[in-house]
């Protein structure tokens, strides 16, 4: 525990999960459960880090991910990794760059920059040519299910009937970039955040390769709505720099469905639900809990999350209870402050009217429909996660406390909520959930409890509004994408319920779920669309 301590000070990752590399297949077994199919993911030639459920005789730290029932799981991949293994059984691992930078990659850089970080530095005459993160990944219904599409899957292409040179510069958050030509989809090792300069130019630098390495000189350029991610910005500039070139805008969530139709093979009309954090919205608000009715073309917005303030814009992403109160205000508009709850006993009363002047005026708080922070308003509520150190950290713990939970037999297994249409759109209230949520707190239900209500819940929703979309449109397949269903326990029970009642489902396999996969659904919709430019 104090060695992995002492890493996540010198890294500054103060609780984001780290992976371990273990000796072989036998003491990955004494550490975690492992099925078949994560056995044989394990020992590919690959060699990706796989999310394994822990044993409770598990010997590894807690401190190595801290508040999880998963380990990311690798095995020795090189000569060098198999020499170490003769004296130990695991070691915990991570990239050496300093926390939200790109992987350092040259010796010279190496030795300045991790001087904090390292004691001692193993380095070689090889020259490496590009960055590249190890990938993760897991089983869902005993199929692969890629997080992180990096090391020994890239530069592998995607077969899709591609028919021209296209470049997808991909989303804001964990970035891939995407090249096609003549039937194939290059799809980038994975970039990271393009939130600083050094990510900015290891994108750049990244494009560069693979346009030499694969001979593609794009005429069209596929980029985010959102005016404010640099991915746009660096499109925007490369279109204006370049006479004849097509520039083609894409809508996130669009594009997310479109990159698990690829992924699935599949074309025509579909179902598609789009849950996540953040996207940017035709309507300029911030979109996130989305149904659609798309093809690789088009679509139609037929329902959604009611619109709430986002307190604060971009820093509740990082504070969960922003979103809380933001709910809570809703509820009980200026009486808020007043409510018997751990959330509110946080501020004094300056505080809060600050918080309720900036709610009723609106003041920094752009309007979002995104499921993403709905998980992270009831993390919050349950004293599970008020602060993040981790994109996803409130929701992933919020999933986290479930566990095992046996219900009583007369016990309600969901909350209400609310389906109205305005007009073409279903509009979904997620207000009853909220109510609900506090009355159990109220009544002392265990958190645990709480949390399987409201993922079940949200399962609800989704069967209510396929079942509602599916009547009127007679379609039955239904696309689901988005990083929210990277949580296992919603995915699965959604897939049952929505196969249940007759729908065909597609999930996610050869490509991230997450924002990983943006790029994807961006080349093939611009090379859909680009006709109409």
């Amino acid at each position: 525990p104090e060695a992995v301590s002492n890493l996540r000070q010198r890294k500054m990752r103060e609780e984001k999960p780290f992976a371990i590399m273990v000796k072989d297949i036998m003491t990955v077994k004494s550490f975690c459960k492992v099925n078949r199919s994560e056995e044989t993911l394990l020992l590919s030639r690959r060699r990706p880090i796989v999310l394994l459920r822990k044993k409770k005789s598990c010997l590894i730290a807690d401190e190595v991910a801290p508040k999880q029932n998963y380990l990311g799981v690798m095995l020795p991949y090189t000569p060098l990794h198999h020499l170490l293994f003769s004296q130990l059984s695991a070691l915990v691992m991570t990239s050496g760059n300093l926390s939200n930078e790109p992987i350092t990659f040259r010796n010279e850089e190496a030795l300045h920059r991790l001087r904090d970080i390292a004691d001692y530095y193993l380095i070689h005459n090889r020259y490496i040519h590009i960055r590249c993160d190890d990938s993760v990944t897991r089983v869902f219904d005993k199929r692969e299910m890629l997080i992180r599409r990096s090391r020994g899957y890239v530069p592998e292409p995607i077969e899709f009937p591609f028919k021209r040179q296209i470049l997808a510069c991909g989303a804001e958050l964990k970035n891939t970039f995407c090249l096609t030509r003549d039937g194939y989809a290059f799809l980038s090792h994975y970039i990271g955040d393009l939130e600083n300069l050094e990510t900015l130019q290891a994108f750049e630098k990244g494009i560069e390769h693979f346009r030499k390495l694969f001979s593609i000189e794009p005429r069209v350029i596929a980029y985010d709505l959102h005016p404010e991610y640099l991915s746009t910005k660096y499109a925007k500039q490369l279109i204006e720099n370049n006479p004849g070139v097509v520039g083609i805008p894409v809508q996130h969530h669009h594009a997310h469905i479109a990159s698990c139709m690829v992924d699935n093979e599949i074309t025509g009309k579909v179902i598609g639900v789009a849950f996540d954090g953040l996207g940017y919205g035709t309507d300029g608000n911030l979109w996130g809990g989305e149904f659609l009715v798309a093809d690789l073309k088009n679509f139609q917005r037929i329902g959604h999350l009611q619109y709430i303030p986002m307190l604060g814009a971009a820093q509740a992403l990082k504070e969960p209870w922003r979103m809380a109160a933001a709910y809570l205000y809703q509820i009980y508009g200026d009486d808020f402050p007043g409510l018997e709850l751990n959330l509110i006993k946080m501020f004094d009363k300056r505080r809060l009217e600050t918080i309720a002047k900036m709610l009723s005026k609106r003041i920094n708080s752009p309007l979002t429909s995104s499921v993403g922070r709905l998980f992270d308003a009831v993390s919050s509520l349950l004293g599970i996660c008020n602060s993040v150190k981790y994109e996803g950290q409130a929701a992933i713990e919020l999933e986290m406390a479930i566990k095992s939970v046996q219900s009583a037999r007369n016990e309600v297994e969901s909350y209400n909520y609310e389906i109205e249409k305005r007009g073409q759109i279903y509009i979904i209230n997620p207000i009853p959930i909220i109510k609900g949520v506090l009355k159990d707190l109220q009544r002392k239900t265990p958190v645990s409890v709480i949390s399987k209500k409201f993922h079940n819940t949200i399962a609800g929703i989704i069967i209510n509004m396929c079942k509602k979309i599916g009547k009127e449109t007679k379609l039955n397949r239904v696309v689901l994408s988005g990083g929210v269903f990277q949580n296992m326990f919603l995915l699965r029970k959604t897939v049952t319920q929505l196969s249940a009642e007759d729908f065909k489902v597609y999930t996610h396999h050869r490509v991230p779920t997450n924002d990983g996969g943006i790029s994807l659904g961006q080349a093939v919709i611009a090379d859909y669309r680009v006709m109409e430019f």
